[in-house]
């Protein structure tokens, strides 16, 4: 769900500044390309879309299962909100 909310958080950014239906993807790089805030983004930030990017792919399809399973410890899962959060924070300070 991490995944998912940065990815509606930057649709809804793309919406502000273009005036129109974002692009049909899941692709948070893709989408941070096409707003055009990658520059502005710090490290920090775009290390946790490294992070989140794969898990939305991975979630949806069941030979991945396995694997995200193991990915997914409650210390990671903990770490991937906190910063999702901050992330989150950012991408709506720019609404």
């Amino acid at each position: 769900m991490c995944q998912q909310s940065v990815e509606k958080a930057l649709k809804a950014l793309y919406t502000k500044i273009y005036k129109e239906i974002p692009p049909k993807t899941h692709s948070l790089s893709y989408l941070i390309d096409k707003i055009g805030i990658e520059e502005e983004m710090s490290d920090y930030f775009s290390e946790i879309v490294d992070k989140l990017e794969p898990l939305n792919i991975e979630a949806r399809y069941p030979t991945y299962k396995d694997e995200i399973f193991e990915l997914l410890t409650k210390e990671y899962c903990q770490t991937i909100y906190k910063q999702t959060s901050e992330l989150l924070i950012w991408i709506k300070s720019k609404l």
